[in-house]
């Protein structure tokens, strides 16, 4: 793990600093406002502001008679893309089993685990990244040799999985997992 990440999250792992960073977010503080909002000694949130600083989540600037904190709203954007990244990288690596119990990659899993039961389509899934993978899924079950099938067989080898064949087969179209020409559905 990132080290600079590491520490972030260090310094936002107390509940006291996600209090300031909270009343943070809305308008800049000085130390008093934050104590006196918090009901804190005002040495304890000079102690907290020191660990968000030298995380590099918030900033200081001295506005007579006091020193003035912001939040540093970029950095707490950069730290949710850096996590969204983790998350991601480790869910492409990790598999998991499908619905038919071979190994996949973990998000292929999860998502036909959730659409596909009992070996059959409960819906056509709306987010066209997991509608993506059901497709394939149906493709490479329905579909297996490279040859021409009449629409009317399509339909029959869909409906095994979902009553909406039309649908399905204008998403296995529009997605390219199919082509049609002259009435009749090839793999793509």
């Amino acid at each position: 793990m990132d080290p600079e990440l590491l520490a972030t999250l260090k310094a936002l792992s107390d509940a006291s600093r996600l209090r300031i960073v909270g009343l943070l977010a809305s308008r800049p503080y000085a130390v008093e406002e934050l104590a006196d909002d918090l009901d804190l000694a005002p040495g304890t949130v000079v102690h907290h502001l020191k660990r968000l600083r030298a995380a590099g989540l918030v900033d200081a600037r001295p506005r007579r008679p006091y020193v003035e904190y912001s939040l540093r709203v970029d950095r707490l954007h950069a730290v949710g893309r850096m996590l969204h990244e983790m998350e991601r990288a480790t869910e492409d690596r990790a598999s998991l089993p499908g619905p038919d119990g071979e190994t996949l990659p973990a998000f292929e899993a999860k998502v036909l685990r959730a659409f596909i039961v009992d070996g059959r389509l409960v819906s056509i899934p709306a987010q066209e990244k997991k509608r993506h993978v059901v497709l394939a899924y149906l493709r490479d079950r329905c579909f297996t040799e490279d040859r021409a099938y009449p629409e009317k067989e399509v339909n029959q080898r869909l409906a095994l999985f979902h009553p909406d064949v039309a649908a399905l087969r204008r998403y296995l179209v529009d997605t390219k997992l199919m082509t049609r020409a002259a009435g009749e559905y090839r793999r793509a």
